[in-house]
C-alpha cells in the first residue's frame, strides 16, 4: 500500500496536470493550526503562562468567542496579546446569501491575501451539515465545475479550514438560520455534519485536511468535539492519497467524485483520470472501505447526454457490484450548471431510468438533494461572480 502522496511538482509526468499552488505567503498563525501541546509551546513562547493556551482553547472551540471583552477568565492585562497572537481574524464576510426558506445560506469568505473561498450551511430534519472548502480554487480541471474553471490560486491553512465550521456554528448559535422547532429550542442547533466537498481537493492538501478534521473531532477543548462518522471526505480519486487516508484510522466516509465508469468519458470529465483510471480509483476506494468499514459513497453528477446513459449505468453497476456487496452507495447529483456552460443537468426521466438500473444490480442508490440552485449554488461559482 503507498505511504506518501507523490509531489507532483518535484516528479512531473509530461503531459499531466499538476495541482500545487502558487507561493503567496502564510496566513497568520492560528490556534486551531496547532494540537494542545503545540498550542502550550506557543503561548509560553509569547512570555505567557502555558495553561492560558486551554483557556483560549476554551473560549474559541466551546464558547466560539474572539472578543477578548468576553474572556473574563483571562487577566485584562494579557487579553488583547493573548487574543492578537492566537486568534487572528483569518476569514472576512464577503457575502451571504440565503435560500431553502432560511434553511440555506451559503458564504464568500475574503482570506488574508484576498483569496476568496466559499461554504454552505444547511438545515435539514434532525442535522446541520456544513460544505467547506480546504483551497481557494482547485488544480483538477474537470471543465463542467465553476471551480475548476477557475484554477487554483492556494491551499488554505488548518485553521482556514476550521474557522468555516467555526463561523457556521456561531451562526447556529445566533439564530441567523431558519426552521427552528419546539424540539430545536430545547436543544440548541450544532454543526453535526461537515463535508469536504466545496472549493479545492482536500486530498491534494493532504497534511491541512487531515490536520482540520483532528480539530473537529478531537474533544473539546482541544476541539469540536464532532463525531467522525459525521464527517465526509470528497476526492476525484487520488489514489495515493486514499491509501493514506485509509491508514489514518478515522472513521470519515469517503466519496469518490465519479462521473463516468468508463475512461475514454472520465479523461474528459476529470482529467486527474489520465493519471489514475476508473479502476484503479474503484480499487483504492474499496480498499478504504476494506480497510476503514466504512461505506464509501460515490459521487456521479448527471449530465445531460454526456455520462447519463442507461449503457453507463449498468457499467457502473457492475463494476462496484464486482467489488463486492455491502460497500458501496452511489449518489446521482442533478448538474448545477453555471451560467453559460454548455454542461446542463439530465432530464428527469434519464435520471429516474439510471438509478433503477443501479438499483437493479443490486447497488444503493439516491439522488442527491440539491441545496441552493437559485443563489449560484454550484461550487464556485458565488465566488466567482463576487470576483
Amino acid at each position: 500500500m503507498p505511504t506518501n502522496l507523490p509531489d507532483p511538482t518535484t516528479h512531473p509526468e509530461p503531459g499531466k496536470l499538476t495541482f500545487t499552488a502558487p507561493r503567496r505567503g502564510k496566513p497568520p498563525q492560528h490556534l486551531a493550526d496547532l494540537d494542545v501541546a503545540g498550542r502550550a509551546a506557543a503561548v509560553q513562547e509569547l512570555g505567557y503562562k502555558g495553561f492560558r493556551a486551554k483557556q483560549l482553547s476554551t473560549h474559541y472551540f466551546e464558547h466560539l468567542v474572539t472578543d477578548p471583552d468576553e474572556m473574563t477568565d483571562l487577566p485584562k492585562a494579557e487579553r488583547e496579546g493573548l487574543v492578537g497572537a492566537m486568534l487572528p481574524q483569518l476569514l472576512t464576510s464577503v457575502r451571504s446569501l440565503v435560500a431553502d426558506n432560511g434553511q440555506t445560506i451559503k458564504q464568500v469568505w475574503r482570506l488574508f491575501d484576498g483569496a476568496l473561498v466559499e461554504s454552505v450551511l444547511m438545515r435539514y430534519p434532525g442535522r446541520v451539515t456544513m460544505c467547506i472548502s480546504s483551497q481557494a480554487g482547485c488544480g483538477m480541471n474537470c471543465p463542467f465545475c465553476a471551480t475548476g474553471q477557475e484554477g487554483l490560486t492556494r491551499n488554505l491553512s488548518t485553521a482556514e479550514i476550521v474557522e468555516q465550521v467555526v463561523a457556521g456554528a456561531r451562526m447556529l448559535r445566533s439564530g441567523e438560520i431558519a426552521g427552528l422547532d419546539d424540539a430545536d429550542r430545547q436543544t440548541p442547533l450544532r454543526v453535526s455534519n461537515v463535508v469536504f466537498m466545496g472549493m479545492g481537493e482536500a486530498l491534494a492538501n493532504y497534511r491541512q485536511a487531515i490536520n482540520a478534521i483532528h480539530r473537529l473531532v478531537d474533544p473539546a477543548p482541544g476541539g469540536l468535539g464532532m463525531s467522525a462518522r459525521g464527517l465526509t471526505m470528497s476526492t476525484v480519486g487520488l489514489v495515493p492519497a486514499i491509501d493514506k487516508f485509509a491508514a489514518e484510522g478515522l472513521p470519515v466516509t469517503l466519496a469518490l467524485s465519479l462521473h463516468a465508469p468508463d475512461d475514454e468519458l472520465r479523461n474528459e470529465l476529470v482529467p486527474i483520470n489520465t493519471r489514475w483510471t476508473v479502476d484503479e480509483a474503484l480499487d483504492a476506494a474499496y480498499r478504504y472501505y476494506d480497510t476503514t468499514g466504512r461505506r464509501v459513497s460515490i459521487e456521479y453528477a448527471l449530465i445531460r447526454d454526456m455520462n447519463d446513459q442507461a449503457w453507463r449505468a449498468d457499467l457502473l453497476g457492475e463494476k462496484l457490484r464486482a467489488r463486492g456487496k455491502g460497500w458501496v452507495h452511489v449518489n446521482p447529483i442533478p448538474l448545477n450548471p453555471t451560467p453559460g456552460s454548455k454542461w446542463t443537468a439530465s432530464r428527469k426521466g434519464v435520471e429516474q431510468q439510471f438509478v433503477e438500473r443501479l438499483r437493479a444490480h443490486g447497488i444503493p442508490t439516491t439522488i442527491r438533494d440539491t441545496r441552493g440552485s437559485d443563489i449560484d449554488g454550484a461550487c464556485g461559482q458565488l465566488a466567482a461572480s463576487t470576483a
